[in-house]
């Protein structure tokens, strides 16, 4: 009987495609409207992410410009900002609002690197909850019958090629991001 390593297979990917959009959100030198992805300002009794409700535009290499739809969003788009925590000075003018980064210090690319390091690891965390899924899977299939002890133990051994392949382009992702951090 063949194993089916789609589900595995998907799992991996998404949480691939998890860690890439993570680590865009870690801030190197230049300032892009992607680095803003992750926040959502209250508008209208529920929480909007920011281009939905405003334009984000890159001002300079350390400036975005968000300008609201609404004047009247202001305030929570600032706001939300500010609660995000992302080291960025904002400031409001009668135009929108100006995102200013700050020029990366040596304790900063460390701070970012630590980020970095602690999203790959929650990664890696969720790779190793799906092999142990994939693993019990194998398990209750040979309880079952439907399979040998050998060929449990060949499945479990591709299950784990799986997830070292995963792992790997975990560490690549990191690794890029480094040398991103760095310059």
């Amino acid at each position: 009987m063949a194993y089916d390593f789609s589900k595995l297979k998907e799992q991996i990917k998404e949480t691939d495609e998890w860690l890439v959009r993570e680590l865009t959100g870690v801030r190197t030198g230049r300032a892009t409207p992607t680095l803003l992805d992750g926040v959502k300002a209250e508008a209208y009794g529920t929480r909007s992410p920011l281009k939905d409700i405003a334009s984000v535009s890159v001002e300079d290499a350390r400036t975005l410009r968000i300008i609201p739809w609404d004047k009247e969003l202001m305030k929570a788009i600032e706001k939300s900002i500010t609660d995000a925590d992302l080291g960025v000075g904002v400031s409001t003018d009668d135009q929108g609002i100006r995102v200013s980064f700050p020029e990366l210090t040596s304790e900063r690319r460390t701070q970012l690197s630590k980020i970095a390091g602690d999203r790959t690891e929650q990664a890696r965390v969720t790779l190793r909850g799906h092999r142990t899924e994939a693993m019990k899977s194998l398990d209750t299939a040979e309880k079952a019958g439907g399979m040998g002890k050998d060929e449990v133990a060949r499945l479990k051994a591709e299950a784990q090629k799986l997830i070292d392949t995963g792992n790997d382009a975990l560490a690549a992702h990191l690794d890029k991001k480094e040398v991103e951090i760095s310059q």
